[in-house]
């Protein structure tokens, strides 16, 4: 079974030079590997990452690479608007709006006046809602 934090590996390597016949023994090497990665190897994943020999203990040390980043949560949203929507996330309040051209100059700036409108409303709404 994996081991709670490391889990040791035997290698088999052989020479891959032209003189290989000459060295009829194979050598075993030890490899430190963390659990998480032994058990994406056992999945069929791939793993990748750094080998190196620790000079401290003179160990082979398999060091994973931890690709991903922090998830952070979706935007939550408040208010869907006609050409737009209002979100909410951990720091910000989000506004966005997209006019189609052929409206007018007229018509777009009346739908964006009438859009602030709503998500000015939809923000009070939200206020009271949390505070009732």
């Amino acid at each position: 079974m994996v081991e709670r934090y490391l889990d040791v590996i035997e290698l088999k390597l052989k020479p891959r030079f032209s003189d290989a016949h000459k060295f009829e023994s194979i050598m075993k090497k030890y490899i430190e590997i963390p659990v998480e990665a032994v058990e994406r190897l056992v999945e069929g994943k791939y793993v990748e990452g750094s080998l190196h020999r620790d000079a401290w203990t003179g160990k082979i040390v398999f060091n994973a690479w931890t690709r991903k980043g922090p998830k952070h949560p979706k935007d939550k949203l408040i208010k869907k608007l006609p050409w737009g929507w209002v979100k909410e996330s951990v720091v910000r309040i989000k506004v966005h709006g997209s006019y189609p051209k052929d409206l007018g100059t007229a018509q777009v700036m009346a739908a964006i006046d009438r859009d602030v409108k709503e998500a000015k409303n939809a923000l009070i709404d939200r206020e009271l809602i949390n505070f009732i």
